[in-house]
């Protein structure tokens, strides 16, 4: 397999980011297409029905992806630091404990929920009408939750191995798997959501094989390391992978924003506009994977150049890398709201017919849903950047504003005063909120620095 030869702490941090970010964004985008494009074949296939169906079942995938994001950034970060002091055994210790908590942690709650279907179609929000198809697509769907996790985790490694264009083929042969089985399944097979389910899985487990398969054999650092099983071995290992979760957790509550936001959403909505309101918030849902993505690659394709020249000491180096990746965040969130603005009725158009009431909602919804993505955007850079560093924290607590403590009130009071358009309005809320907190860190930081500089005898010029 070729590998990319990557020197993270002389070559230009511009050319850096961008030998990343690129392939980053292109394998994430690939994968978010194949979301969208799934959507397409359940809309047209089976109708907006399908379509909620599945959105309810949307936030298990966030939720699993979010775990395998924590553990993946989380020993990246460890791992890039040792990899500066020249501690590679350490390095490959600590990616294999990682793929092997994220293996064991998917395996027990997908047995319970396989076995358990319909109760837990319920407890994700399915009114009674829904249930059998969240169930049907549950039981084919929920197998690939492993998968997912081990892609999510193989990705950061992988990208951290200096081979990012490789993590990108592993995403793109997922998704060209999974787009050509869909199509097969879903329409001349006739199978449904089934179907749906059964060629996600599909794809999912031939991507996170590639990685795992590369992790072992192929690495050029970064492969697979022999653990030791015993007593004290184990108690090493829950220590390591306990400090590298509490690195990563914040970009598990980046992705439980998302869960947050379509398992209370869809309740929102229900309430409010009934089955199609959920139809029409799920084809939204389609969408904002490619806007996570966006945010996401960013900060990954920040993280190997941050942590590394972090860890060696180079704080200009660290400083400009941030810089570029936040102006690439506004730039690339403003392009993707004007889209939504512009042309919503071309976006939804692809999932289901202009004249389908599900339709009309989301037509009328997505000016006010894209006001948010600048702001989502540019604070998932942030905690990106704070993550990378080693600054728990501060990543946390934006996490933990931005997914739980905005977003819920703003569901529940938003559509009170404003009715339907304040559903669409929640995610803008939230996200400018957490945006102004980010502001005041900042302010109240220059003011730290600034105060402790003139305490020490400097002068102001």
């Amino acid at each position: 397999m070729k590998r990319d030869a990557i020197d993270l702490g002389t070559l230009d941090v511009f050319t850096l980011f961008r030998k990343y970010f690129v392939p980053t964004l292109f394998g994430m985008l690939s994968m978010s297409a194949v979301t969208a494009i799934d959507g397409i074949f359940v809309g047209h296939g089976i109708g907006s029905d399908g379509i909620a169906a599945i959105n309810i079942c949307i936030p298990l995938l966030m939720l699993f992806t979010g775990i395998g994001l924590m553990v993946g950034a989380g020993s990246s970060v460890v791992a890039s630091i040792q990899l500066s002091r020249g501690k590679l055994k350490a390095a490959r210790l600590n990616i294999t404990q990682a793929l092997l908590f994220a293996t064991l942690i998917a395996v027990v709650p997908s047995a319970l929920m396989m076995a358990y279907p319909s109760t837990t179609a319920r407890l994700l929000g399915a009114s009674e009408y829904l249930v059998p198809m969240v169930r049907e697509y549950l039981l084919w769907f929920i197998p690939s939750l492993m998968f997912q996790m081990w892609c999510s985790v193989c990705l950061f490694i992988i990208r951290l191995d200096g081979a990012p264009r490789l993590a990108m083929i592993c995403n793109v042969i997922a998704a060209i798997i999974t787009v050509i089985l869909g199509w097969l399944f879903i329409f001349p097979l006739d199978w449904g959501l089934m179907g749906a389910a059964f060629a996600a899985t599909i794809g999912l487990f031939v991507g996170g094989v590639v990685g795992i398969v590369y992790l072992w054999k192929f690495a050029r650092k970064l492969f697979l390391y022999p653990v030791k099983w015993s007593v004290k071995s184990f108690c090493l290992s829950f220590r390591n992978i306990g400090y590298q979760c509490r690195i990563g957790s914040s970009a598990l509550l980046t992705e439980a924003t998302l869960a947050m936001l379509m398992f209370v959403g869809n309740h929102v909505f229900m309430e409010y506009l009934g089955d199609d309101g959920v139809g029409a918030f799920g084809i939204a849902c389609y969408y904002l994977p490619f806007v996570f993505m966006v945010g996401n690659a960013i900060a990954q394709s920040a993280q190997p150049v941050v942590s590394y020249n972090f860890g060696m000491g180079y704080i200009e180096r660290v400083a400009t890398t941030e810089r570029i990746a936040l102006f690439t965040s506004v730039v690339c969130g403003m392009v993707i709201t004007m889209v939504f603005i512009f042309i919503p009725h071309v976006l939804v158009g692809l999932f289901v017919a202009p004249d389908n009431t599900a339709a009309h909602i989301a037509i009328e919804g997505f000016p006010y849903f894209s006001a948010a993505f600048v702001f989502f955007i540019f604070n998932l850079t942030v905690i990106g950047c704070y993550q990378s560093v080693g600054r728990v924290v501060p990543a946390t607590l934006l996490a933990v504003l931005r997914g739980f403590v905005f977003l819920v009130p703003s569901f529940i009071w938003l559509p009170r005063f404003m009715g339907a358009d304040g559903t669409w309005l929640v995610l803008c809320l939230s996200e400018v909120c957490t945006t102004i907190v980010i502001i005041i860190m900042f302010v109240v930081k220059q003011k730290l620095v600034l105060t402790r500089y003139l305490r020490q005898g400097g002068q102001l010029r």
